[in-house]
């Protein structure tokens, strides 16, 4: 792993920009925010684009406003298919592509001006197979952003035990969209169809082939968090037990097949952890179907204790997190209570003290 502080990645002029990128856009029902996504895509500084998007299937008018759009740029295609599900979509679109390089864009998102000149100029300079970004993260009511001027070049593997990890300091996640991909490194692989979380296991094959792989710590692309209607935007569902923790099992199963033993347990660990954090969200809401979700969730938490040793005991683990599972299995209820007691008295009085001691600070500091 090499950080380079203070990275640029150099301008591409209009002469060099050879090299044609293939955009992949899947769009349902966002015609309140296709226009600005497409137009973002529109804007790129580096020109030489197709950009597909995939009309999944729309009853509102983002259908209309996409082909009225490509009337406007020749780079746009637009292919109008039943709807199937985004990964369905994102497939049509990549084998429609012509592109040396593949982005994906969702439609209801936005990108800067600059993300793809940057990714690709990054990717020249550092023989990179996969470019992976920062993004922002847009509320309603204000917008977050944690980039640094840096960038970080993995070798093999590197970037994938990130990725496993969770690491804070590099969001690489499971978004297809934060990545530019050499079109080679997609060889084989496709979106699970039909699923929901279609991302988990498409990242984690992305990253496992790649031979290097350069991380921009910049914001390029802008994500939104909380539209209604999102995918992204729905809490535990039916789609929790039937797409995404399966989508977890098939990543164990696969990170033991490359040899990875260690990174299969690490991500073990986040997943058990994910599930008891799906089970603390259950006890918070008022959906009709609570009590089936959250006996789907104490079985599936049930049904991986031979596991727990293992996994509780990675690198990374958190000797806390393995005392909370098993007061779990233990007693359902009396882990309720512990968890009710860190939310209203230990994390309260932890802000209280980190806050007198900032205020003592200032004063020292005076």
């Amino acid at each position: 792993m090499k950080i380079l502080e203070h990275y640029y990645p150099a301008q591409i002029r209009m002469r060099d920009q050879t090299d044609l990128i293939s955009v992949v856009v899947a769009a349902y029902n966002i015609a309140d925010y296709i226009e600005r996504g497409i137009n973002s895509i529109r804007s790129q500084t580096y020109e030489n684009l197709e950009i597909i998007i995939v009309d999944d299937g729309s009853t509102d008018a983002t259908g209309e406003i996409c082909d009225c759009l490509a009337r406007k740029d020749a780079r746009i295609h637009v292919l109008h298919k039943e709807n199937g599900g985004p990964a369905q979509a994102r497939n049509m679109g990549m084998t429609r592509a012509r592109g040396r390089y593949i982005g994906f864009v969702d439609g209801d998102d936005w990108i800067d001006s600059d993300m793809y000149e940057n990714m690709l100029s990054a990717m020249r300079e550092q023989d990179a197979d996969l470019a992976v970004c920062r993004y922002r993260q847009v509320h309603k009511t204000h917008t977050e952003d944690e980039s640094v001027d840096r960038a970080v070049v993995f070798e093999g593997q590197e970037a994938l035990q990130h990725y496993v990890q969770e690491t804070k300091e590099y969001a690489i996640q499971n978004a297809a969209w934060n990545k530019l991909y050499r079109r080679q490194l997609l060889t084989g692989i496709t979106f699970p169809e039909g699923k929901w979380y279609e991302d988990i296991m498409f990242a984690t094959l992305a990253l496992a082939h790649a031979n290097r792989c350069v991380y921009l710590d910049t914001a390029y692309y802008n994500y939104i968090i909380d539209r209604e209607g999102s995918i992204m935007n729905t809490q535990i569902n039916p789609r929790t037990f039937t797409d995404q923790i399966p989508a977890y099992y098939e990543k164990t199963k696969f990170l033991k097949e490359l040899g990875r033993e260690d990174l299969a347990d690490i991500h073990d660990y986040f997943f058990y952890k994910r599930l008891l954090l799906f089970y603390d969200r259950l006890q918070k809401t008022e959906v009709a179907e609570k009590e089936q979700y959250i006996e789907q969730i104490t079985q599936v938490i049930r049904d991986n204790r031979e596991h727990y040793a293992r996994a509780y005991h990675c690198p990374v683990a958190d000797r806390r997190d393995y005392e909370k599972i098993k007061l779990f299995l233990k007693s359902p209820a009396r882990y309720r209570c512990r968890i009710r007691w860190e939310e209203q008295v230990v994390i309260p009085l932890k802000v209280k003290v980190k806050r007198c001691l900032k205020g003592m600070k200032g004063q020292s500091d005076k």
